[in-house]
Order: C-alpha cells, then sequence, then structure tokens
C-alpha cells in the first residue's frame, strides 16, 4: 500500500502541481495566525501549547478518515493516502519556476529570471548577476526538492498520511513562527523551529544521501563532512553540500543583494554555476526521486513477503 500510495502520489503531482496558495494551505494559515493572537505572551510554554493545539487537531482528523475508509476496502485507503502526500508535497510547482527561471537565462532575460527568483525566495534578487542567479536557482531547486518531497515522503513511509500531515505543518509552523523581530514574540516560536528541526533531521540526511548515490558519491560525501557545518540552517548546508558536490558545481559564496555583498560559506565543489548545470540539477533530483521509489517498493514487497 506505501509503494502504490507514494507512486500514484508522484504521478498525479508531476501531472496537476499543487498550488502554492492551495485552500488546505490558506485554512492551515490562517488557523495559525489565530492561535498565535490567542496564546501567544511571548513565552517558551504557550509556544510548545500553541504548536500542540495546531497539530493534534489535524492529525487526528487525518487518523480518523484513514481508520473509517480502510472499511471501505483498500482502493478507499489507497485513493486517501495518496490524496494526503499529494497535499503536503507540491515540488513539481517549483520545478515549472526552475524550467522557467532557466529559458530566461538562456534567453538573456536577466530581468526576467530575477523576477521569478524574488516571488520564490520572497527576497529581491534585482542586484544578482546571471551567475549568482544561477547558483541562488540550483540552491532553491535543491532545497525544495526536499521540503516538498523527499521529507514528506520520509515520514509518510514511517506513519502513513498522518506523518506526512505532521511534517508538512511542523515546517509550516517554524516558518511562520520563526524569524520574527518583534520583541513581544519573545521565545515563543522556538518550540516550533525546533520541533522542525528534530523532524528533519533524518530525512535531511536521507536527502542527502540520495544524491550522492544519484550523483558522484565520492564528492557529495567529502562536501556533506566538510562543508556542511559552516553553513546557516546546518541542514540546508547538508542538503546543498551533498547537492553541490554529487553536480559537481560550487554553490553557496558571496552574492549582490541589498545594496551590499552577503558573504555566505561555499558549498559543493568543482565548476562555476552556469545555466548548463540547471537540467543536470533536476536531472540529479529525477534520480533521487527514482531511486526512493525503487527503496520504498523493495520494502513494501519485504513487508508483504512477511
Amino acid at each position: 500500500m506505501t509503494f502504490l500510495s507514494v507512486l500514484v502520489a508522484l504521478l498525479v503531482e508531476r501531472a496537476w502541481p499543487l498550488r502554492e496558495r492551495n485552500r488546505v494551505l490558506e485554512w492551515f494559515h490562517r488557523y495559525a495566525a489565530t492561535l498565535e493572537d490567542v496564546v501567544n505572551g511571548g513565552q517558551y510554554r504557550q509556544g510548545v501549547i500553541a504548536w500542540a493545539l495546531a497539530v493534534a487537531p489535524v492529525l487526528a482528523a487525518i487518523v480518523a478518515v484513514q481508520r473509517l475508509l480502510a472499511d471501505f476496502g483498500p482502493l478507499a485507503e489507497l485513493a486517501w493516502n495518496a490524496a494526503v502526500l499529494y497535499a503536503a508535497m507540491g515540488f513539481n510547482r517549483y520545478r515549472d519556476t526552475f524550467r522557467e527561471i532557466e529559458l530566461a537565462l538562456r534567453a538573456g532575460d536577466l530581468a526576467g529570471a530575477r523576477d521569478r527568483l524574488t516571488k520564490w525566495r520572497r527576497r529581491s534578487a534585482a542586484e544578482l548577476s546571471a551567475g549568482e542567479a544561477t547558483r541562488v536557482a540550483i540552491e532553491q531547486g535543491l532545497l525544495a526538492s526536499h521540503r516538498h518531497l523527499f521529507g514528506a515522503v520520509a515520514w509518510f513511509t514511517v506513519l502513513g498520511p498522518a506523518g506526512a500531515v505532521l511534517y508538512r505543518a511542523a515546517a509550516v509552523l517554524s516558518e511562520l513562527w520563526s524569524n520574527r523581530n518583534e520583541p513581544e514574540f519573545g521565545a515563543f516560536g522556538k518550540f516550533a523551529v525546533s520541533a522542525f528541526y528534530w523532524l528533519d533531521w533524518a530525512p535531511v540526511r536521507l536527502t542527502a544521501a540520495s544524491f550522492a548515490a544519484a550523483g558522484d558519491f565520492a564528492d557529495a560525501v567529502y562536501c556533506w563532512r566538510t562543508q556542511a557545518a559552516g553553513w546557516n540552517p546546518r541542514s540546508d548546508g547538508v542538503i546543498l553540500a551533498s547537492g553541490g558536490g554529487a553536480l559537481g558545481v560550487r554553490l553557496g559564496d558571496a552574492l549582490h543583494q541589498d545594496g551590499g555583498v552577503q558573504y555566505r560559506p561555499e558549498t559543493g565543489t568543482g565548476d562555476e554555476a552556469d545555466v548548463d548545470y540547471m537540467p543536470q540539477a533536476i536531472g540529479l533530483i529525477s534520480r533521487a526521486v527514482v531511486l526512493w521509489v525503487f527503496l520504498i517498493f523493495l520494502m513494501s514487497l519485504a513487508h508483504a513477503l512477511g
């Protein structure tokens, strides 16, 4: 059931990419904002309570529907599992954006590439050079493949639909309740950040390992071991170091933005990033997806055989 659910969800999501602002996600954003308004008093324990109130009812509903549909036969359960996983992913909408940036850069339309990157990152890319825009696009693609594909699939294989929803909800809450500059926000968001870090710890390393297996294994492992610790957050460094090493391209490094130069640790190894590495990055992700599907198939087969 797990293998078929993953396969169906991947095929459907490839054919009909999930919109970034879908109704389910918008509802959860509003719910989280309401909890923040009601519970947030700038204390850590209030953040714990709000996180539990945000996640527990959603997980309970997912499990209740799953148990109900189990009585209607395997096809109903398969459809539910695949639908929930589909809703928890959403990588292919970023894949389409990645392709648009590549086409813009190949056409010499740096302004168009910058505009798409700005919308993707939610941070101005107006000062990036063509090489910097290419580097950032590859970085964003690798990170999006983990956050909106591999991470959700990893937890789905462990806990089923509830696992995929737990991962996505924790990711959303970590994003909404972190990086806040308001003094009154206090320690409220610290638990959300910590919870997602630990939920993401193993999936990050599984994604990095799959990039290594799907690309240049020796360089990927070397970069992972020697470069990841210098990146903040380190989980992003693990993905970018492994992905850059697997591709044989240098990522990270300085960017021109916000009226100055932002210095970042270099990750990966080999050549400077150019537009020809962009389809190679998608190819690396695609090979990693095939590897995951194959391994899940073997796990499902072993389980079925007892």
